[in-house]
């Protein structure tokens, strides 16, 4: 990654600003990276987030909460949300980003 000088951050590999998506906590994801954005009230989902458990690629962001979503990323990790799979996708949809949810600028040394 790189940045444009502008204080916004490019994806080395599409020249594209990178989005994240807030998870909760002010925990992100890359948005360009989602899979997919599932409720967790199924056998096979629950059974997808224990597998990602068991092999280490599992990303609690819900700190302690009730998991309602589960986010699965490209790279084959799942990332569990305390939020409802609807807002996690109505977020992605819109484009809503706060400015806390953007990727932080390094402070420049001095």
């Amino acid at each position: 990654m790189w940045s444009d000088g502008l204080g916004g951050r490019r994806d080395g590999r599409s020249g594209e600003e990178m989005k994240l998506l807030n998870v909760g906590f002010g925990n992100v994801v890359s948005s360009g990276r989602v899979i997919a954005i599932v409720a967790t009230d199924s056998a096979p989902v629950r059974r997808l987030k224990d597998e990602a458990k068991e092999s280490g690629r599992l990303v609690d962001a819900s700190q302690g909460r009730k998991t309602r979503a589960i986010v699965v990323m490209d790279s084959g990790r799942v990332a569990l949300s305390m939020l409802q799979a609807e807002t996690l996708a109505q977020r992605c949809v819109s484009g809503e980003f706060n400015a806390d949810e953007r990727v932080p600028q390094p402070v420049a040394a001095r």
